[in-house]
């Protein structure tokens, strides 16, 4: 386009050379800085916003980050420790979060996150760094909310399900884990099955296995109506589209148990070889290419501790109060799970992923499940600096990890491939007290749920989880670590 030279009238001042020349300057040099910026951010970029004005500026507050039976105790000994806090939005009617990269040198991530961009989580779950640490994060609040509802999946344990026995809040459904280096995706239930073609997944252990088999089962749920073909030995449901089967075992302790008298020990009470794993586990163990185990905190019940033929030890039992015991209910644990552990790793017909989940850890607050203890009214995680520790889930949790990393470490295994994965999700779900079912743990319309005139808490499981709530998030991890063994070949641990 050729510019003609302004016309002025005698009434009207024209303006000096330099000024018209330095005023096409500024607009040509404009127009390069604006064509460069969208050329290297197109639109839908996070800079988009920022030129046509619809990014918005939010007040943040910070909230708080995180470096079958349903009496199963955890006593605790309470401490307080600090950390790194999470941004969240000061709104009640709209809680979206903006988390932000713990890592100060991420400034790509620190920037998309600031400027409120929607993540595109196919993309990112393709993207994942493999040594990315899942573990160490923060919880943010999600609007979408949880993949499934109490009402949309029929395999829900009724103490579980929150909402059908009455919980007023829902708040706790919504937050989800965010990892410092890397996005967790939410759950892709046709992206497991396919990765999963053809394969069985059994959780083994304790209630809170069965808890989280549920969740799997739920969220598994949405997109497809599996076939039950459970028996009473062992749950099973099969996915016919992608021939995939989700089994769960009942093991309370993961070893060898029995109940005939042994030594000084009599009839009834509960022994444990502790040096012998669960001999059902290993007769089923070849039926499954993922196992995912969860034990402990049976280990606050009555048992006897036989090692090498030899009682070591007892939890609520033993009769020579003159001779002190060798091992303790905490050091049985750690036993337990190298047990298991290196039998799985021996075990000639096994060639699946093991995953060793954490220690699940309780909120039972002014006393123990059986001696008052609480968590009723908690309706958000625990914000930065109130983290309370519980001294029981810090040594249990301990003592488990040191028993996988001794059973990974023996060089004397049969089969030094074997892949196993500690998912260690304990620290991070200490700060989410509003996850468990309290007081809502029946539909019965007439049940306590307040305190008492003299101020003693109503019965409550402050030890599973609710569901939707945070144990779907253990599922989550569950299919990344499948997804990383898969993608990487099956390296070792």
């Amino acid at each position: 386009m050729t510019l003609s030279p302004p016309r002025f009238s005698r009434t009207v001042y024209p303006r000096k050379v330099p000024s018209i020349a330095f005023a096409i300057g500024g607009l040509t040099s404009f127009i390069i800085f604006a064509s460069l910026l969208l050329f290297s951010h197109p639109l839908g970029s996070s800079l988009t916003g920022y030129l046509y004005g619809t990014e918005t500026t939010q007040h943040l507050e910070f909230h708080h980050s995180t470096s079958t039976d349903d009496n199963d105790p955890n006593p605790s000994l309470k401490t307080t420790s600090n950390s790194p806090p999470l941004l969240t939005q000061d709104r009640a009617e709209d809680k979206e979060v903006l988390p932000i990269s713990l890592d100060p040198t991420d400034k790509e991530t620190n920037l998309r996150k600031s400027t409120n961009v929607p993540v595109n989580e196919e993309a990112t779950q393709d993207s994942l760094e493999t040594e990315c640490d899942l573990f160490h994060g923060n919880w943010f609040y999600d609007p979408m909310g949880p993949m499934y509802t109490n009402n949309s999946c029929p395999l829900l344990t009724q103490m579980q399900n929150c909402q059908g026995n009455g919980r007023p809040d829902k708040g706790y459904e919504n937050w989800r884990w965010k990892p410092s280096q890397c996005d967790l995706p939410r759950f892709d239930a046709k992206k497991f099955l396919e990765l999963m073609r053809g394969k069985t997944l059994a959780f083994i252990g304790d209630s809170v296995a069965r808890n989280q088999m549920e969740s799997m089962m739920c969220l598994l749920w949405q997109v497809e109506t599996p076939v039950n073909r459970g028996n009473r030995k062992m749950q099973r449901w099969y996915f016919r589209s992608s021939s995939v089967m989700i089994a769960r075992m009942w093991s309370s302790w993961l070893v060898h148990q029995f109940n005939e008298p042994f030594s000084f020990a009599p009839q009834g009470v509960t022994k444990l070889k502790l040096d012998q794993p669960d001999e059902r586990i290993m007769e089923a163990l070849p039926k499954f290419d993922v196992v995912v185990l969860s034990s402990g905190h049976w280990f606050a019940k009555q048992s006897v501790y036989i090692l090498n033929d030899e009682i070591v030890g007892g939890q609520l039992w033993w009769p020579d109060k003159s001779k002190p015991a060798k091992v303790s209910n905490v050091e049985a644990f750690g036993i337990s799970v190298e047990t298991i552990l290196k039998a799985i790793a021996n075990h000639q017909d096994y060639k699946g992923l093991t995953i060793l989940r954490t220690w699940s850890p309780d909120h039972y607050e002014g006393g123990a499940w059986n001696t008052g203890g609480s968590c009723t009214g908690k309706e958000e995680p625990l914000s930065p600096g109130k983290l309370v520790k519980n001294g029981f889930t810090e040594v249990m949790h301990e003592q488990q990890a040191r028993g996988f990393h001794r059973a990974v470490a023996d060089d004397k295994l049969v089969n030094v491939t074997k892949k196993m994965k500690l998912m260690d999700i304990t620290e991070a779900f200490g700060y989410r007290h509003d996850g468990h079912p309290g007081p809502y743990r029946s539909p019965d319309p007439k049940k306590i749920t307040k305190r008492g005139p003299d101020g003693q808490p109503p019965p409550q499981d402050c030890l599973h989880w609710c569901m939707p709530g945070p144990v779907d998030t253990w599922n989550e991890m569950v299919l990344e670590i499948i997804r990383r063994d898969m993608e990487s070949g099956g390296s070792k641990p």
